[in-house]
């Protein structure tokens, strides 16, 4: 199936989510609420339909090589670890990371994923969700939207999140592993857990949840509590994955630092 223009709500399943009123769709926010509360994730299965999923393939495809590569080491902070932490602490650990992103302003304005993201419907109803106030999509040139493209051998290291949610969509899996996996509020905003946290970046998989994420499943995750990684990719067909920015506070847009390791550049597309 080529990518065509094409309404968001012929893509997704307004009959199972019923998302153009907040009225009808008051039972499906409700099951939504209760699963961030409980595991700090809401997961949709089959949010965008089946039959509807060719034209998300079909725009990947074409977007895909696009992708900027990054990768490296990473904390599971985010950040590099404070002098006074001795060796051995959870702050000082390091992962693997490697991944490619297609920045937003990479879409063309025909693309069903673009569509879709700037549809007032989806962000509303990911507002009534979330349940913290107004929401915006992000004014950033290149963060509002991306499409994150794992590669074999990608993966991406245990780590919090340093916003309070993000949402995503999965296009398409691996052939195995790049499974998104995550110990449910493992810390809290008074209290870090070292010990628990330090057990499972040493391989305790006691307490960790594995997400199915079949392709289009939408999934709204509290990330800034629990602790996730994405696993190894495995074998030669790409893991793709709609990044969907919003944030509480209008105009939010990303540092140019962070621009320039996760695009490879710092605004408007190179000429």
């Amino acid at each position: 199936m080529m990518s065509a223009m094409v309404e968001p709500a012929d893509l997704v399943d307004v009959e199972r989510y019923p998302i153009l009123g907040r009225d009808s769709a008051r039972d499906v926010v409700a099951v939504a609420r209760a699963g961030l509360a409980e595991l700090g994730a809401a997961e949709l299965p089959g949010f965008v339909r089946e039959d509807a999923l060719g034209y998300l393939l079909a725009d990947s495809q074409q977007l895909a090589p696009l992708a900027w590569r990054s990768g490296g080491v990473g904390t599971a902070y985010l950040a590099p670890p404070p002098d006074e932490v001795p060796d051995g602490h959870p702050r000082r650990w390091v992962g693997p990371y490697s991944t490619g992103a297609v920045a937003y302003d990479l879409f063309p304005a025909s693309s069903p994923l673009r569509r879709l993201y700037e549809w007032d419907a989806l962000k509303d109803f990911v507002e009534a969700v979330l349940d913290v106030g107004s929401l915006y999509r992000y004014a950033d040139p290149c963060g509002a939207l991306n499409l994150a493209v794992m590669t074999e051998g990608d993966e991406l290291q245990w780590h919090y999140d340093m916003t309070d949610f993000v949402v995503s969509l999965a296009i398409r899996t691996a052939e195995s592993g790049g499974d998104f996996e995550m110990v449910p509020r493992i810390r809290s905003a008074g209290d870090e857990h070292y010990p628990d946290v330090a057990a499972v970046l040493a391989g305790d998989r006691s307490r960790v949840v594995t997400l199915e994420m079949t392709p289009g499943t939408l999934l709204i995750f509290a990330g800034r509590y629990s602790l996730h990684r994405v696993s190894p990719v495995v074998g030669g067909t790409d893991r793709w994955v709609g990044l969907l920015a919003y944030d509480t506070k209008a105009g939010t847009v990303s540092s140019q630092s962070l621009r320039a390791v996760r695009y490879g550049r710092e605004s408007a597309p190179p000429a």
